[in-house]
């Protein structure tokens, strides 16, 4: 992965997609600096393409969403610019401040240790990095300074995973990457790791989150990138896309753009399913089931 000093200018995010889908479209890319950068980007495993030839330009100070099907490959593309997972072919090049810890990961399901409390994990996690770290102001800001003391195995699902955003943006990185951030949580809970995450894209980080929220995604994200087989089939902000495809919301977008041949259940509207359920299909877990471990493809 390749750094260098980035210019200090704030977001926009603009594929190559953009223009195959309309000459017309409007966007948001002025040309302002990216953090994370990447060129032909693709994937494939055993012979059997992830994704192709992905162009994104990620820029600081702004919330991306990757959405998609199941099984599409948003995991393998948010590891794949964690440098978790090679690239079968293209590039992916950090352009950000040099720093020890140049980008923070949330995984699906975050894994504690147990015994821990709250604030003996943010402190271990912080021990890691070199960085000073304020563990009540970032107890705070995630909603958990009241549960500082509790133990990991006394908390909710939900808060686990605001324990996990707290874990992911300590030494404030430039760029963090959240894998379904609000996967199974009451939409209260959801809204609140959410909410948080675009604080930390409202102070200057690059916030990337892939989801099948798409009433948080509308709501909260900058920009967003919809991949469907074979690469990016359409990105922009909310607003851009709507009025792009003249439609009512995010999910009418999606609904549009996805091919509804594909059957696909795994996208959530306010929190529900609006055909089916988050749950993984068969036809996902037989897949997931022939990956390795390390480049999963939700």
């Amino acid at each position: 992965m390749q750094r260098s000093q980035a210019a200090r200018t704030l977001p926009s995010l603009m594929t190559d997609a953009d223009a195959a889908t309309s000459k017309d479209a409007p966007t948001d890319n002025d040309g302002d600096t990216s953090v994370v950068t990447t060129t032909g980007l693709s994937k494939e495993y055993g012979g059997r393409p992830i994704f192709e030839g992905v162009d994104l330009d990620i820029a600081p100070g702004a919330m991306t969403a990757v959405i998609g099907p199941n099984g599409i490959g948003k995991t393998t593309l948010l590891k794949t610019l964690l440098g978790h997972v090679d690239p079968t072919a293209g590039t992916v090049t950090y352009t950000g401040p040099v720093v020890d810890r140049p980008m923070g990961y949330l995984p699906q399901e975050p894994a504690f240790r147990p015994q821990f409390t709250v604030s003996e994990t943010v402190a271990f996690y912080a021990s890691l990095v070199d960085a000073a770290v304020d563990t009540e102001a970032l107890l705070r800001e995630v909603n958990l300074s009241e549960a500082r003391n509790r133990r990991v195995s006394a908390l909710s699902g939900g808060m686990r995973r605001l324990l996990a955003v707290a874990q992911a943006v300590l030494g404030d990185p430039p760029v963090v990457c959240c894998d379904e951030p609000a996967s199974g949580l009451a939409p209260s809970m959801a809204r609140r790791v959410f909410e948080s995450l675009a604080g930390r894209a409202a102070d200057g980080m690059a916030v990337i989150v892939a989801s099948h929220t798409l009433s948080l995604v509308e709501t909260y994200a900058d920009h967003v990138v919809i991949l469907e087989s074979g690469g990016v089939a359409a990105a922009g902000s909310p607003t851009d896309l709507i009025e792009r495809y003249d439609a009512a919301d995010l999910w009418a977008v999606y609904d549009t753009v996805i091919d509804p041949a594909a059957g696909d259940d795994s996208a959530t509207s306010n929190g529900a399913a609006r055909r089916g359920d988050d749950e993984p299909t068969d036809q996902d877990t037989a897949a997931a089931d022939a990956t390795p471990e390390s480049g999963g493809q939700s």
